[in-house]
């Protein structure tokens, strides 16, 4: 840079509006250093230019160390401690005042059903159903087909009031009472004959009605004949056994000592979710305390009253047993989730319907009767 662009000033910024034009020639010799001093403007007081630098760089240091953003010459904010504490609104007020209050105690866990009218009513069957099984054989059949046609009317009423399934429930309930009498008197073969005879009948009584919808009820009734009577027929064929009341009342006792130990230790520990969409309330821990429950319940019964059991089969069977249970309510859980309802009934105060009692029963009776007689033999 040579030095007349060096003195010239520049044309805006801090150093004023540009010229309007083109100046006039400023005169020679004295009178010029005279018209100088007139034309220019005081320069800022700067800090040294360190040696070496330019002399560009120093013009527009000052400029900038002049100009607002100087440090000094910016408004000096007061200190934290100085600042007047601004107004809290008052909702925020409010809001943190609520917080500071002491957190509500924590609830005690309570039951979902009346604990008084369930244990009555759970009573009250055992005692029905053990009286009928050491009294007479026959008895105990007839309760296994009462509950069997009871059950069919629950599931049946339900899929038609939430879904407008229409499953025959006449040969539905006469084919289930007879596929357990067919089971105690003629064996596994007698079971599996009246389930097909009642699958039959399912579809030749829905014939009757108009086609709109056959399929879809039709299906539901040889689901229902599957699900309910030809299951309970596994109860009428550890029955039929010379030890049979024995075997049905150690398969009663390990499911519902199953149950029992999963709700107990589920409502005492439980804190992760087994199956969180299925049913929220069942617990891993619930799950660990079924397994532990029966198969303590197992090695005792089998060692106690099953004719050539020991306790290691019992073990076993017990572990068998929590796991069928569980796969069998969480079973009925999706069957009631898909219609939308929390029972199956409300026949029993404090458990819902006989289908609710079932539920895990149903599914772990073919799981005993092939254990005991793969340990034990058929009797």
């Amino acid at each position: 840079m040579n030095d007349a662009s060096r003195g010239a000033p520049p044309r805006g910024g801090y150093w004023g509006p540009p010229d309007q034009g083109r100046a006039p020639a400023a005169p020679a010799g004295p009178a010029r250093d005279e018209h100088a001093a007139q034309q220019t403007r005081p320069m800022p007081i700067v800090p040294d230019l360190p040696a070496g630098g330019d002399q560009d760089d120093h013009d527009r240091g000052a400029a900038r160390l002049s100009g607002p953003l100087f440090r000094d010459e910016m408004p000096q904010e007061p200190m934290p401690s100085e600042q007047p504490e601004p107004a809290e609104p008052q909702g925020r007020s409010q809001h943190r005042q609520q917080h500071r209050q002491p957190k509500p105690q924590r609830q005690r866990k309570q039951a979902g059903r009346d604990l008084r009218a369930a244990i009555g009513v759970g009573v009250g069957l055992g005692a029905v159903i053990v009286a009928s099984l050491f009294i007479q054989k026959a008895v105990f059949v007839g309760v296994i087909a009462l509950a069997v046609v009871v059950g069919l009317w629950e599931l049946t009423s339900r899929l038609h009031e939430c879904k407008g399934i229409k499953a025959p429930l006449v040969p539905l309930a006469v084919g289930g009472a007879a596929m357990v009498v067919a089971g105690y008197v003629r064996g596994a073969e007698g079971a599996w004959v009246a389930m097909a005879l009642t699958a039959l009948a399912v579809l030749v009584w829905r014939m009757a009605q108009p086609p709109e919808g056959y399929l879809k009820d039709v299906t539901a009734g040889v689901f229902a004949a599957f699900y309910v009577p030809f299951l309970a027929t596994f109860v009428a064929l550890m029955l039929a056994a010379d030890d049979g009341p024995e075997r049905v009342l150690t398969f009663l006792v390990l499911t519902i000592v199953s149950d029992t130990g999963a709700y107990a230790v589920g409502w005492r520990f439980g804190k992760h979710k087994l199956a969180p969409r299925i049913s929220p309330g069942k617990t891993r821990e619930g799950l660990f305390g079924a397994v532990g429950f029966a198969m303590v319940a197992g090695a005792l019964c089998m060692q106690l009253l099953v004719d050539g059991g020991t306790w290691w089969q019992g073990l076993l069977l017990g572990l068998a047993v929590a796991v069928s249970a569980t796969l069998g309510d969480l079973g009925e859980s999706m069957i009631k989730r898909d219609l939308g309802i929390k029972d199956m009934g409300t026949l029993l105060p404090g458990h819902g319907g006989i289908m609710d009692r079932l539920d895990s029963l149903l599914p772990t009776a073919p799981v005993v009767w092939l254990l005991l007689v793969a340990f034990v033999g058929a009797g």
